[in-house]
């Protein structure tokens, strides 16, 4: 096997995975949508890297943002819990209050 075929092979098998995806065999399209972003950031942590500090910026700060917009729906789950929390330890804190 030569040094380019293991490289060859693995896109074989992302855009398999990526058709299937599209065929609704397999729930990937979520990860799908993650890597793409993520792949991005990690371009541009190569380009930093290797010197090009502006081009690796600009890809890491793209890239950045566009993971934050597809991970948004957690932070309004970790704020929903937290307002829940918040109001059941201010309630506790008026019933210790009130019993003194």
């Amino acid at each position: 096997m030569r040094s380019g075929n293991g490289i060859a092979i693995g896109l074989i098998v992302f855009g398999g995975l990526m058709i299937l995806g599209k065929l609704g065999s397999f729930g990937l399209g979520g990860l799908f949508s993650l890597i793409v972003p993520i792949l991005v950031v990690l371009l541009g942590l190569v380009a930093w890297n290797n010197g090009n500090r502006l081009l690796g910026g600009v890809l890491a700060v793209i890239g950045g943002i566009i993971l934050l917009g597809k991970l948004s729906f957690l932070f309004v789950w970790i704020a929903a819990i937290a307002l829940i929390v918040f109001g059941v330890s201010m309630i506790n804190r008026n019933n210790r209050t009130s019993r003194m």
